[in-house]
């Protein structure tokens, strides 16, 4: 596998990378390359798009960057392991928060799902597909997750492909070791689902709703109650440890 390099700059550009193509810069990122890191014609940064991998590209411009030369792919496209990450949102920071957490931890997909106790009624979809750029960008990640609209959390349930695994995190659940109890499910073939809550917890009805999925594992996540974005964190890197793409090529 290619090294990743920290050492330039990364940006998502929405445009096919080819080499000796060119690319136009969005005001933003002109500004952020000329004004803000001092890069200016003729030095290098490394660009992607979420499909055709990672590349170097030269920046042109005279008075300001305002394009970019593709030269050389640098890393092919990855693909991320099949693994959403289904939440109750919730507001303004800790929300970006949550997402560029999520998008960190390998999740493919983000989908909000309004509960009975969840304090949020509406979801700015933009700004959280701005945070999934804004982590990968930062992190060196490839695949870009995928942002849905926000549905309730009933119709969530009847419409998902009940051959996927859904790791229901609940602060209800007996506390056991959520890594044994990880390790004796079975990862299903269609994916895995991982449902946080929102701060007031699950309607005791909704509960009643997700045990009656098909593929089901109620997770405890330990003897401390913690905040819906900490919750998330925590029950995304068990996830990836046991089940996900940490355990290795074997895993």
């Amino acid at each position: 596998m290619p090294l990743r390099d920290f050492d330039r700059p990364r940006l998502f550009v929405d445009a096919a990378l080819v080499a000796g193509e060119t690319a136009a810069l969005e005001r933003g990122q002109s500004n952020y390359l000329g004004n803000v890191l001092r890069l200016g014609a003729g030095e290098s940064i490394l660009v992607f798009n979420g499909r055709d991998g990672e590349w170097q590209a030269a920046i042109e411009g005279r008075k300001r960057p305002d394009r970019l030369v593709i030269i050389a792919q640098t890393r092919p496209q990855d693909r991320l392991p099949d693994l959403a990450y289904v939440f109750a949102p919730l507001k303004h920071a800790r929300l970006d928060y949550m997402v560029q957490k999520a998008v960190e931890m390998g999740a493919s997909k983000l989908q909000p799902v309004l509960t009975r106790f969840t304090q949020v009624s509406r979801v700015n979809g933009e700004r959280m597909r701005a945070n999934v750029i804004e982590a990968a960008e930062q992190c060196g990640i490839l695949s870009l997750a995928d942002v849905a609209e926000p549905v309730t959390l009933e119709h969530f349930l009847s419409q998902r492909d009940g051959g996927r695994l859904l790791v229901f995190c609940d602060e209800a659940a007996d506390v056991a070791n959520p890594v044994q109890a990880l390790q004796s499910a079975i990862a299903a073939a269609g994916g895995i689902d991982v449902l946080i809550g929102p701060e007031g917890g699950f309607a005791e009805e909704e509960r009643a709703i997700m045990m009656r999925q098909p593929k089901i594992l109620r997770l405890s996540l330990g003897p401390r109650v913690l905040r819906a974005d900490t919750a998330g964190v925590a029950a995304l890197a068990l996830v990836q440890t046991v089940l996900g793409d940490w355990a290795g090529p074997g895993g």
